[in-house]
């Protein structure tokens, strides 16, 4: 890898692309190869999402990122360029499916609140605010829903394993920008992959000046969606022309 950047609310990795993950809340704020991560091979500092540092995980991510969630393998996944990928959220892109339905998301993301005028809203947090319910209610709620959206940001802190086996009887989805794209997850249970592709180099000057939130959209990320029923299709096609 040739660089990278840990902002206040965003890291960024630069190998054959660039990758994305968000900056955990909570954790030692400390990196133990600080000074020595340039230079380093992708797969050897991916080995740290296995860390139970969440700065040190985050970071494997966004080099994870750097690697997975290129334009290039966007469109041999999908058949199609990230441009032409819809620019609206997860939340909104799917909001039809939610209609009347039990929908939990983990993590509290920007103008959810929206959803609880169309379905049965549960937003769980490991910060909590007015409304949402704490991280252990996952426990009790999860195997009630219709449908679960998981932020990727559960692939630093481990929580996505249990997440997701307490989501079995549901559709999940993950998303946000630090969502691997890959469609080894939908082995796991996963149906769709709501993540982002970095397309504009942008991005460094947003991230080190400490940009956050949503704006990271106006600055050099997109975002893409990648369902399992998708990716297969476009399997099928090449395997077919390949034939």
């Amino acid at each position: 890898m040739s660089d990278c950047c840990i902002g206040l609310n965003w890291i960024l990795v630069k190998s054959k692309a660039t990758g994305i993950a968000m900056t955990p809340l909570e954790g030692h704020g400390s990196i133990n190869m600080a000074g020595n991560i340039v230079g380093m091979g992708v797969q050897e500092l991916a080995q740290y999402i296995k860390s139970w540092n969440n700065f040190e995980a985050a970071l494997a991510l966004a080099a994870i990122n750097s690697a997975l969630n290129t334009e290039e393998r966007v469109k041999q996944l999908t058949g199609r360029s990230v441009s032409s990928h819809p620019r609206s959220n997860a939340f909104e892109y799917y909001r039809h499916l939610f209609l009347s339905k039990k929908v939990a998301v983990i993590g509290h993301f920007p103008d959810l609140e929206s959803l609880s005028e169309i379905c049965e809203l549960s937003i769980l947090e490991r910060r909590p605010g007015h409304k949402d319910f704490p991280d252990p209610a996952c426990e009790y709620l999860l195997p009630l829903q219709d449908y679960v959206l998981i932020t990727g940001t559960t692939l630093i802190n481990k929580t996505l394993p249990r997440l997701l086996e307490l989501s079995k009887n549901s559709t999940v989805i993950l998303v946000g920008p630090s969502t691997p794209l890959t469609p080894r997850l939908f082995s796991f249970g996963i149906s769709t992959l709501a993540g982002s592709v970095i397309t504009d180099s942008k991005v460094w000057n947003f991230v080190r000046q400490g940009g956050g939130g949503m704006a990271i959209f106006q600055h050099g990320c997109s975002m893409v969606k990648i369902s399992s029923s998708e990716e297969k299709d476009t399997t099928n096609s090449r395997t077919a022309v390949t034939v």
